[in-house]
Parts: structure tokens; sequence; C-alpha cells
């Protein structure tokens, strides 16, 4: 089980049971509460909003460690465990940078470049991506990657289905794949309209590319990769073993872990990270550009597909590479955008609970449009169920839009803001994948869905 909450803590404040965008978590007031995995999407809200704990200051330390071995944490961690919490991985992480038979490869998503220093001490929402980069090297692992690179590769994919389907006729509108929470929601409750979602695998999961194209740039034998994705999101190790994620030969991604349980191995590794000097991500499947940047916000894949798709349909240059029309967080909101000659209907949908209405309009046919993009958590990744814990509940307004800002901040700053400009995405469909959407990209990059039967929640 993914998600969990631990009977022996639980006070039976309910608070979780508030947050819970799929009504999963059951139970009577001041008793424990239980989870229904047949509702649960592993989003991880519920640990963001736990309030019970166990501490060593509270509970004695013989206590706090029972907890803390029962959760497999590493031994160096000693803040207060809360009642609701995911599945801890360093283990598997630790194990594969200490044998030395393996090449081990990890890649960061943008939403943890603003979390990570809450973690040690900084304001809320600080951009520490060069610091990530060099606490990752500082780790051990053989290759520092990006999944920046892979959103870029994400926008290629995505943006050519987009317009294959508008031009060429397909099933509209085209609902954005990255997020696993959504997907699975979809999965297990409108199975009906899984051919709606893009066939591209999320960002993580063209991580494949690490163990096939990335194997082969640096000469490894691709059975000795082992891969590590570093995510602001718990339902992503569900994501990463479902038994379609192998494009690669291999399982494509092995491990993920959260930002907060980067955190953890940095601290056990006695690594002072705000000592760390800048540092970059290695080269060329962690160059990336700022449309890959804002992935991690509300509306940012839409935006990243708009700056791109735009330039692709129209063959000039997007008016503004800001499209601020697309930008929001709250619940559904829609916009039409002129790309040369079509009027592209566009939705964002923000928060799992307000996708229901909009999945019904489609089925009635009251909503025309063309592409929608669907975030589980409140604010998109960078309020995800793996980001550091906000302890008071006072303190998410603020968070949720610093993170925000610090994206958009970063976006704003690097050289290049548009997918099909970053020139490793041109160098691997060159040398590797050929062209977007075709025979190569379609095997490696897309998947298909099923009705929730490669359930590994339970």
């Amino acid at each position: 089980m993914i998600i969990n909450i631990d009977k022996d803590v639980c006070t039976g404040c309910r608070e979780c049971a508030e947050v819970c965008p799929v009504s999963a978590i059951a139970g009577e007031q001041g008793k424990p509460q239980e989870i229904d995995y047949d509702k649960c999407v592993m989003c991880g809200q519920c640990i963001q909003k736990c309030k019970s704990y166990v501490s060593i200051v509270d509970h004695g330390t013989e206590a706090y460690a029972i907890k803390r071995d029962e959760r497999n944490l590493p031994s160096s961690v000693l803040e207060p465990l809360f009642a609701a919490y995911n599945n801890c991985n360093l283990d598997k992480v630790k194990a594969a940078l200490a044998d030395s038979n393996v090449i081990t490869m990890v890649q960061c998503a943008p939403a943890v470049r603003v979390g990570i220093a809450e973690d040690f001490g900084d304001e809320l929402g600080t951009l520490a991506a060069k610091k990530l980069a060099a606490a990752l090297r500082s780790i051990g692992f053989d290759k520092i990657y990006d999944t920046n690179f892979t959103a870029d590769l994400t926008i290629m994919e995505e943006g050519t289905e987009l317009i294959k389907r508008v031009t060429e006729g397909g099933q509209l509108p085209m609902f954005t794949s990255c997020c696993p929470a959504w997907v699975t929601f979809l999965e297990r409750n409108y199975p009906e309209m899984k051919d709606h979602l893009s066939s591209c695998k999320s960002p993580q999961q063209m991580g494949s590319i690490f163990k096939t194209y990335g194997a082969k740039i640096d000469n490894y034998d691709p059975a000795t990769i082992f891969t590590v994705s570093v995510m602001p999101c718990t339902c992503k190790e569900f994501e990463c073993n479902r038994e379609e994620m192998n494009s690669s030969g291999f399982q494509d991604v092995d491990v993920a872990i959260t930002t907060r349980e980067l955190a953890y191995l940095i601290k056990d590794m006695g690594i002072d990270f705000n000592s760390l000097p800048d540092e970059d991500f290695d080269q060329p499947l962690g160059m990336y550009t700022g449309a890959g940047t804002i992935f991690s916000v509300s509306g940012g894949v839409m935006e990243a597909a708009i700056r791109t798709g735009y330039e692709l349909i129209t063959g000039k240059p997007i008016p503004d590479v800001d499209v601020s029309a697309v930008r929001g967080s709250e619940g559904f909101r829609t916009a039409t955008l002129k790309v040369g000659d079509l009027d592209l209907k566009v939705g964002m949908v923000t928060g799992l609970k307000n996708v229901i209405p909009v999945l019904e309009d489609i089925k009635a046919g009251k909503l025309d449009l063309h592409f929608i993009e669907v975030m589980t958590c409140p604010v998109g990744c960078v309020s995800g169920g793996g980001q550091p814990k906000l302890l008071l509940d006072s303190d998410k307004e603020a968070a949720y839009s610093q993170r925000t800002q610090g994206i958009y901040d970063h976006d704003k700053e690097l050289p290049l803001r548009k997918s099909h400009e970053n020139p490793a995405i041109a160098k691997i469909y060159e040398e590797y994948l050929l062209t977007p959407n075709g025979k190569e990209s379609h095997h490696m990059l897309h998947t298909h869905y099923c009705t929730g039967e490669n359930d590994h929640s339970k």
C-alpha cells in the first residue's frame, strides 16, 4: 500500500477525509480512519493535511524508533511522524548507490527545485535548481538528469498528437496524461472515456530513454542501469510500477522517491545542502527549457503545449510566449486561443473534485473543447503530496503562491522557453527517435490505458 494511515497514531480528527478528492477515507470522529484502496488515487493530500503524530519529545525515544523502523525510514530521521504517510523507498536507492556494478541515473521533476530548500530552512518556494543538481552529485549518482528534459520531449509528442487529432480526426477533447492520480481516477471511474487521454507517457515514464538512448551515448549496458525519479507526487511510485511501463526492455523507472525523501537522504548522508556550490545537470538529458519547467503548475502543461503547437501549426513565432490566458489555479476554466486559422478551445482543471462535472458534460455533449489539462493536486505538482510538509494550514497559501512564482521566475530566466527549441531534443530525434509520433517514438514514449486491472496501490 503506497498511502497508509497508522491506526496507532491517528486521532480521528478527519481532516484527511475532508481533503481527499475521491472520498476514500472513512471512519468515525475521534477514531482511527481507514483508506478504501478501491477509491484511493494515491495523491497524498491526506499526508499533507494530517495533524496526528508521534514524536521523540511527546512519546519517547523507544516508541518513536519503533514507528520509524516500521516505516523503513533512515535512523537519522528525528522529525515528528504523522499518522498519514507514504512508503519510503530509500533503502532501494541506497542499495543501488552502494553497488559498484550498478550505474545509477536520477531525474528530478520541476516542482522539486522549488520545494527541496524548504526542508533545509530556506524560505517557502525558494528556487534551488543548481543546488539540487549539486546535492544529487554529492549523493553519488552516476548521471544527474532532469525530468524537465523529458517534459520537453512530452510536448513534442503530445503537441503533435493533438494537432493530428484536430486536423485528421480523433477522440476530442484530448486529456493530458501527465498526472498518474488523474489517469488512475479516469481508468477506475470513467473507463469508457480512456481514449480521450493522450497516449503519451508522463515525463517521468519518458525516462525510458535513460536506459536506451542514455545507455547508448555513454556506452552503458542497460541491464546495469538503475533509474531513480525524485517527484513531488506520491502516486509516481504506482506509475513506475505499472506493468506496461517497460518499453526500454526493462522496468523503465526503477523507483520513485518524493521531495521529502530526498531531503531525508541528503541529511542521512551528512551533506550540507545550504553550503553546496551551484552545479548543472548532466548533458544532454539534463538540458531543458522554460516550457519543461512550467509543467509543475496548473495550466503549465497547456501553456508549454501551446508555445510549441502554435509554431508547429503556423510556422511563425508565437506573439507572446507568456500564455497568460491558461494560467490560474481555481477549479475549471476555459480559454479560446487563435492559432493561425484555428480557434483552439482549451480547458484546465485544478483539483480532482472539479473534474467530474467536466466529464459528465463531455458525455452529455455539452462541452466543446479540443484539449483539457487535468491536475489532481490543489495548484498543480508544486502542491503535491510528496512535497515538504506544511505544518501550519496558514502557510499553505503562501507556499503554493511562492512555489508557483518560483517556477515562473525560472521559466523567464532560462535562455530557451519553448520545447522545440531545446537542441538536445532536436538531437534525440535526429539520432534516435526520428520524428514525433513516429514508429520509434510511439514504441518508446507512448502507452495504452487499461480499466484499473494493473493496480499496484494495494
